[in-house]
């Protein structure tokens, strides 16, 4: 049985009941549902899904790049995973959308297409195809690059489109 020290996060009166339950021994099945309370309570709650967001709004953060494992994986749009394609992963950019990344060091952009779902480490907002890091300037020794992420379309739910910011002026300049 854990130490009640080691129980983080669980009320007194949780730790009270759970105490009960294991006095309790044999008789503890007719607690079922206190013991089902108490498992939930002390149990941590799951990251919450990332929601899809279609504002357009240019983001700064950590990219990085597939591994060479994934090449030919299929990705979250159906496709493989192409190493010398535009394709990149977003957690939170719906799939589809044409973003500009810009490695902040470098200065160096490419245009890619969100096709898969990541990266899933702390801290990143994108994973780039490793072609499309070495354009930018993220070598397998770096790794990874603080980026600036600049969506150009942005797929909405209902199948239209949205131009962001960084879309190009379809009107001639005069």
């Amino acid at each position: 049985m854990a130490q009640i020290s080691q129980l983080k996060g669980v009320t007194a009166s949780l730790v009270a009941k759970m105490l009960t339950i294991a006095a309790l021994g044999p008789l503890a099945s007719a607690s079922a549902p206190l013991l089902s309370a108490a498992a939930e309570a002390v149990t941590p709650p799951a990251d919450p899904k990332p929601q899809p967001d279609l504002s357009g709004r240019e983001r700064t953060g950590v990219a990085s790049f597939y591994a060479d494992r994934f090449a030919g994986r299929k990705m979250a749009d159906g496709n493989k995973m192409n190493p010398q394609g535009d394709n990149a992963a977003s957690r939170t950019l719906p799939l589809g959308t044409v973003a500009k990344v810009t490695n902040l060091a470098t200065r160096k952009s490419a245009v890619v297409t969100i096709q898969d779902r990541g990266p899933y480490v702390h801290g990143r907002i994108v994973d780039l195809s490793p072609s499309t890091a070495r354009k930018i300037g993220i070598t397998p020794r770096t790794g990874i690059a603080k980026v600036r992420v600049t969506p150009i379309v942005v797929p909405l739910p209902n199948g239209r489109i949205k131009l962001a910011r960084a879309a190009p002026n379809p009107q001639p300049r005069r």
